[in-house]
This record gives structure tokens, C-alpha cells and sequence, in this order.
């Protein structure tokens, strides 16, 4: 049976979009998820949804616990997820309200739990493949159902994620530029990761809010610019999703 787990970003902390939702406070061995989680329906197909800076987005990125959001989806049964996240471009041609399905990721965070594995256990030494992080099915559904909703979507880049909650300097900015990044955010690594090492294809949708710290001729990234445009085009975001949800087998 086909079972949806989302993570919702920043400006998602609690989509309206389930029906007949069932909110439910788990716990496990990493501990508390993010929020708790909310079951239901979209369409005709089952969905949980983990908020993963909480409801009133309280949680810093680098303290979201990733491996309890993961685990939570997977001990509900989840066979797919699908994340959103605001994210900063890189790129000239990728635009404020645009969104980016990322094939590839940078992981430069520093202090974040990357793995389930605390120890390996014997016939599991928890290397896990990850030349191609995202899953190629649910990245192409997401592509195709966004071009024919008329979206403007880009297909395929790489997604650095920094620790946070500071926006980076100049200089970080044309380095991860030079690294050949496209898009950047807080979140994504080591989400990504965890999901590979559950065993559960993940694919994320990002939403282009600014342009980080390397364009001089705009105004730095800022917070309340983010949510602006966020709040403007989320809708995007949220039909996308139902669309998607509804095509996936």
C-alpha cells in the first residue's frame, strides 16, 4: 500500500491540505519527531505529515531531529517522501517563486547526527550508496506534473545545505558557486541521507525565496524576504504536492 510521508519547510508548518487528519504524538529511540504527526488522506491516497521546524517553527536547523523524523515515518509505514524546503539560488537563471527538484546535494554541515549507525552490526556495515541521493521516479513525476501545471520547475541541480541559521557570507556564496552548486538551504542534509539509509526513495521540492549573499547588485538574503516570497508562492507548492501524491504508484 502506497503511503506519503511528507516534510514540510518553512512556510509548511502545518498544511490544510489532509482530510480527515489524525493527529498522532510518537516517540522512538532518537526520540521526539519534529511535531507529531499528522495522518490522513490526500485524494485517495494515505499521507503523514512531520512539520520539521515544528508548528510554530521553533526549531532551529541544526537542532531538528532528523533521525527521529525519519524513523517516524518509516515506523508509519511510509513507502515515499517528499520534502519542501525555501532555499536561496545560486544561479542566475533559477528566480525568486521558482522551484527545483535537486538531483545531487553538498553537505556542509558540521554538527548534525549523519547516520542511524551508532555502531555496525555484524553482515551490516552501513555503507550506503549515495552517488544518486535522490530518487529518479518521484524527481521525474514531480518534473513532468510541474511543466503540465504550467510551473516554472527546474530539473536536476545541486543543493548545498550549511549549518544555519546564518545566511552566508560573500565569499561563502561564490565558493559554493565556484563548487558548482545550484540552490542552497539549511535542511536538506543529512534528511536526504537518513532517508537512503531507511530504505525510503525521497525526493525534495525547493522553492527558490532570494539570492543568497553573491549577487551585489541585489540586496542580500534576509529572512522576512524569504518568507515573502515563500508566502507568495506556496500555493505552487501545495498544489504541486497534491497533484504528485495522487500520480504516484
Amino acid at each position: 500500500m502506497i503511503r506519503i510521508g511528507i516534510i514540510g519547510g518553512s512556510g509548511l508548518e502545518k498544511p490544510e491540505i489532509l482530510r480527515s487528519p489524525v493527529e498522532e504524538i510518537v516517540e522512538n529511540r532518537y526520540g521526539n519527531p519534529s511535531s507529531p504527526l499528522l495522518s490522513g488522506k490526500i485524494g485517495s491516497v494515505d499521507a503523514v505529515i512531520i512539520s520539521r521546524h515544528g508548528y510554530s517553527h521553533g526549531i532551529t536547523p541544526s537542532n531538528v531531529n532528523n533521525r527521529a523524523n525519519i524513523l517516524a515515518l518509516k515506523e508509519a509505514g511510509c513507502t515515499h517522501i517528499i520534502s519542501t524546503t525555501a532555499c536561496g539560488s545560486l544561479r542566475e537563471e533559477i528566480g525568486r517563486g521558482d522551484l527545483v527538484v535537486p538531483d545531487q546535494f553538498i553537505d556542509f554541515t558540521r554538527r548534525r547526527h549523519l547516520t542511524f549507525h551508532e555502531e555496525f552490526e555484524p553482515g551490516n556495515l552501513g555503507h550506503v550508496a549515495m552517488a544518486d541521493p535522490f530518487d529518479g521516479n518521484l524527481r521525474e513525476l514531480i518534473v513532468k506534473t510541474a511543466r503540465q501545471m504550467g510551473l516554472v520547475i527546474h530539473d536536476g541541480g545541486t543543493l548545498v545545505t550549511i549549518e544555519g541559521p546564518r545566511f552566508s557570507t560573500r565569499a561563502e556564496s561564490h565558493m559554493f558557486r565556484a563548487w558548482g552548486a545550484d540552490i542552497i538551504n539549511m535542511s536538506v542534509a543529512p534528511e536526504v541521507i537518513l532517508a537512503n539509509e531507511a530504505g525510503i526513495p525521497y525526493a525534495t521540492i525547493a522553492m527558490s525565496t532570494d539570492y543568497d549573499s553573491w549577487k551585489e547588485d541585489e540586496d542580500p538574503v534576509t529572512w522576512e524576504e524569504v518568507l515573502k516570497v515563500f508566502e507568495q508562492n506556496v500555493h505552487n507548492v501545495i498544489n504541486l504536492l497534491i497533484s504528485v501524491i495522487n500520480k504516484i504508484n
